[in-house]
């Protein structure tokens, strides 16, 4: 586990991302916790193996280069993990508190956002919940 730690330390984030909601009165986007690794295409393989490794059932998707900024970094490939329970269970009980640099922080902040921003959707406010109570450190 140490070596997937290593890998998101480096290449992977937690952030969010946008979903469309349709309310009878707005169109709203709420949004959903997200867990992110994503590399050049050429270690498709290893992101692969460490979504069999922790037992994910998300889809390693490829992606085409960016180009909008001049430079050509060709293809990616990207593990996005979004399921609640694989995030509850998984991806926050492997990291909390097990980083040593920035990317630690990041995780607190993104913890603290899923609380305190109103366009998280209302299901995983109990993400924040579960970690002001202490449960992930257990």
């Amino acid at each position: 586990m140490d070596y997937i730690r290593g890998l998101v330390e480096g290449e992977g984030c937690f952030s969010f991302c946008s979903v469309p909601t349709i309310n009878k009165k707005t169109r709203n986007r709420l949004k959903i916790p997200t867990f992110v690794i994503q590399m050049n295409i050429r270690d498709h393989a290893l992101i692969e193996g460490v979504r069999d490794c922790l037992k994910l059932k998300d889809k390693v998707y490829t992606l085409k280069p960016y180009l909008l900024d001049g430079f050509n970094r060709g293809k990616t490939a990207r593990l996005m993990v979004r399921d609640f329970g694989e995030l509850r269970n998984i991806i926050i009980p492997l990291f909390y508190k097990k980083f040593v640099g920035y990317k630690g922080q990041q995780l607190i902040q993104w913890l603290e956002n899923i609380g305190h921003d109103p366009d998280v959707h209302p299901n995983y406010k109990v993400l924040y919940i579960l970690y002001k109570s202490g449960h992930f450190e257990k």
